[in-house]
């Protein structure tokens, strides 16, 4: 959802610190959708770290994930490839099981810290 100037809702927003960004989903710039969780998570995570970037930031500065997953049998394979794109201290995550409006298997939304 990197460029979704349609959607009624912002894809980024500042307040008190803090930088939100609306869910991100696995959709590629070619509009495919790849195949299973751990590509899935992986593309999401390009998506936000290029969001992130365009505020001068990065993954490091993800402090909350909330995450969507469509199947929680995908919740250790989706753990696996979340884990890869953090360090320690890795953010607070909440992740639950629910029924997607697209046809993907993730979605994720962030909090980021803002740089004074």
């Amino acid at each position: 959802m990197s460029d979704a100037p349609s959607w009624p809702f912002s894809l980024v927003r500042r307040a008190g610190g803090l930088v939100f960004l609306s869910g991100e989903i696995p959709v590629a710039d070619d509009g495919s959708i790849p195949e299973g969780i751990a590509a899935q998570t992986d593309l999401v995570f390009k998506h936000i770290a290029e969001t992130l970037a365009g505020e001068g930031l990065t993954l490091d500065d993800i402090v909350s994930c909330m995450v969507h997953l469509a199947d929680k049998a995908d919740f250790a394979a989706y753990n696996e490839a979340y884990r890869r794109h953090f360090k320690d201290p890795m953010p607070v995550r909440t992740t639950v099981q629910a029924q997607m409006i697209a046809d993907v298997k993730i979605e994720v939304t962030v909090v980021a810290a803002a740089r004074t």
